[in-house]
């Protein structure tokens, strides 16, 4: 099964095509909304989006590991990762394929952003 990202450009050419923005415009569109969640990812806020999910920074303690090659153990340092929470809207809606009858489908299912598998 051949897999397919879904990048910046993807991402504008679907607001072209549906919204009807210019190729520029949605470009524009794209990159100042990637720069405000950034920004708000940066300052440690969460970034919640209706129907799609959660956006946090969460801090990981230092631990110690190893080298799964060598085996020499090595210590981790402490450090903020970004995690991402589905909604539930999003999981009972693409995320388990035939059992989305009768529920609530988010904009971005609906316009093609989200794809399902066949």
């Amino acid at each position: 099964m051949a897999s397919t990202s879904l990048t910046r450009a993807s991402l504008a050419e679907a607001v072209y095509e549906q919204v009807g923005l210019s190729r520029y415009e949605s470009a524009a569109l794209v990159e100042s909304l990637l720069d405000h969640v950034c920004d708000a990812l940066v300052n440690e806020h969460l970034v919640k989006i209706a129907s799609f999910g959660t956006f946090a920074v969460r801090e990981k303690n230092a631990r110690v590991g190893r080298n799964p090659k060598t085996g020499v153990e090595a210590t981790i340092s402490s450090r903020r990762v970004v995690t991402f929470r589905a909604s539930q809207v999003l999981k009972q809606s693409r995320w388990h394929v035939g059992r989305t009858n009768g529920r609530r489908v988010s904009r971005a299912c609906r316009i093609g952003l989200i794809r399902t598998q066949p």
